[in-house]
């Protein structure tokens, strides 16, 4: 699955994200993020595991935006990548394109369910699924 840790951006998916909002003027990356939101919320089929990543990925940049107005997405791959404070409606979106992940048509989902973390993934998404909610998650 091109994944190296448990981490939110452990993943091929998030690394590429990261690399595209790099290379664009920060202005642009809330749209970006939007779109990778948006595709996976919407997917009806199966959805990938790259998507799933990036999806993923895109939800923890609006979380910790959300958190302090600007986030620091990833210091080993993105250093010093900022992301402008989010809208509400894209907290929300991130919420269901991270539900989208977790449904049971969704390959990443699969991937971890039948990984030796399949059982401490879905925790990291329950968390920061708390976050951009404004919910606290035990665990």
């Amino acid at each position: 699955m091109g994944t190296w840790g448990m981490g939110l951006f452990d993943n091929d998916g998030a690394a590429d994200l990261l690399d595209e909002l790099v290379a664009m003027p920060e202005d642009r990356r809330l749209a970006a993020l939007r779109g990778v939101l948006s595709s996976a919320a919407a997917e009806r089929d199966y959805l990938e595991a790259p998507e799933g990543q990036m999806a993923v990925a895109a939800a923890a940049l609006i979380a910790a935006a959300r958190a302090d107005g600007t986030a620091l997405a990833d210091p080993v791959h993105a250093p010093g990548l900022t992301v402008p404070e989010p809208p509400r409606r894209l907290a929300v979106l991130a919420v269901h394109a991270l539900d989208r992940v977790l449904a049971p048509d969704s390959e990443l989902a699969e991937l971890w369910d039948e990984s030796d973390g399949g059982r401490e993934w879905p925790a990291h998404l329950a968390r920061l699924r708390a976050e951009l909610t404004g919910d606290t998650v035990r665990g």
